[in-house]
């Protein structure tokens, strides 16, 4: 396998996370007119976000194992495509429980991708912390685009419109990624999915104290991503009083913080220490909502969000680590299983966030993601102060 083919890997990956991303990134922006338009409450758009990413999270283990059965290529481009149609449905729901069952579908069809493209790029790569750096920069990217673009669709045409971007965004990169990544191998072609399924295995996999320690700090850095991704526009807009161009202007210098920042902790993990860069990436989310829930006006809005961007880079050294004490065997079906329960745990941050916000107030529903970061800091140090080896 030659460099440049490697890296043309790598780029279309990293492009076709960007259009998972973006179609669960283009409904954030638009939930008030959600809202609004179904006469439901921000809690009841939080529960069908919370859906899209418990469908996402379920996605990942089934994925794992399909990459095995019949090549990553085949399933990295079914979720592109699918994603496609689903954003497509998504923006024709006439109820509010239409609007609730695609969001499902979209999540399960975007979470075919992430873990297959990881252990492709395993596959490809040595330095392991750049390549998954550089893969999760398709969120910051898409971070960056999709707030605009899908403010501007709304302004003109109205929320459908705007969720419609993902299946605009995800169509040309289907077509790209069928005719550019060459067919892979499948690793285990005569292995049946259900054979895979060993109770026993998964529970002893899971159980692993180092496994367990990092899935953990997955969970409270995922409960945070996902719903700083369903509300932090509306926070700053609703909470902060801005305007939703500035708040989504605001939604965007996150993601820029973020791509900015992946390749570096992830470099950073390679060189010196899963653990130092992940206490970076916590330390960074506990000042960041702190000083986003006790501040107010611009400025302070601008210096919060930078920090939350630096937050939301611990996938790098912690997804990262999981390919560190999994063998070559199992991280095709382990970061697959490790994915589904850290993603599901943290699936509840929208709902819990969205739900908070109804009852006592954004101020409140934010503070909890500042409790949440402080407390995988501490888990961080813990493990390092006491040596336990995790």
């Amino acid at each position: 396998m030659n460099w440049s083919y490697r890296n043309t890997v790598l780029v279309l990956c990293t492009f076709a996370f960007f259009a998972t991303v973006t179609a669960r990134l283009v409904i954030s922006p638009v939930v008030p007119d959600i809202v609004a338009g179904f006469s439901v409450s921000t809690g009841a758009v939080g529960l069908a976000l919370s859906g899209m990413w418990a469908a996402y999270a379920l996605s990942q283990f089934p994925s794992g194992l399909l990459g095995d059965r019949f090549g990553e290529r085949a399933i990295i481009v079914t979720a592109i495509g699918g994603t496609a149609v689903a954003s497509a449905l998504l923006a024709l729901s006439p109820t509010y429980v239409t609007f609730l069952l695609f969001t499902v579908v979209l999540g399960a069809a975007a979470g075919l991708h992430y873990s297959v493209a990881t252990t492709l790029l395993t596959r490809l790569f040595d330095r392991t912390g750049r390549a998954i750096g550089i893969h999760v920069s398709g969120a910051p990217l898409a971070g960056l685009t999709a707030p605009v673009l899908a403010a501007l669709a709304a302004d003109r045409y109205g929320w459908r419109a705007a969720v419609a971007v993902g299946s605009a965004v995800a169509i040309p990169i289907v077509v790209v990624l069928a005719l550019r990544i060459r067919p892979t191998e499948p690793r285990y072609p005569d292995r049946r999915i259900r054979d895979q399924v060993d109770g026993e295995l998964l529970a002893e996999m899971l159980t692993r104290p180092t496994v367990a320690y990092t899935t953990v700090l997955c969970a409270m850095g995922a409960f945070t991503w996902q719903a700083t991704a369903s509300f932090l526009p509306a926070f700053l807009e609703v909470g902060y009083g801005l305007s939703g161009t500035t708040a989504g202007l605001l939604f965007s210098l996150y993601f820029l913080v973020n791509g900015g920042v992946q390749p570096v902790i992830g470099a950073f993990s390679d060189r010196y220490s899963r653990d130092a860069a992940a206490a970076v990436t916590m330390s960074s989310g506990a000042t960041g909502f702190a000083v986003l829930v006790t501040g107010d006006g611009l400025a302070t809005a601008v210096v919060g969000v930078a920090f939350v961007g630096v937050a939301m880079t611990w996938g790098a050294p912690l997804q990262s680590r999981f390919m560190d004490v999994l063998s070559s065997d199992e991280r095709g079906l382990g970061f697959g299983l490790v994915r589904t329960v850290y993603m599901t745990l943290g699936a509840t941050g929208s709902v819990a966030v969205g739900a908070a916000a109804d009852l006592v107030g954004w101020t409140a529903a934010f503070g909890l993601l500042a409790g949440v970061m402080a407390t995988a800091l501490a888990v961080l140090a813990a493990n390092n102060v006491l040596s336990l080896g995790y």
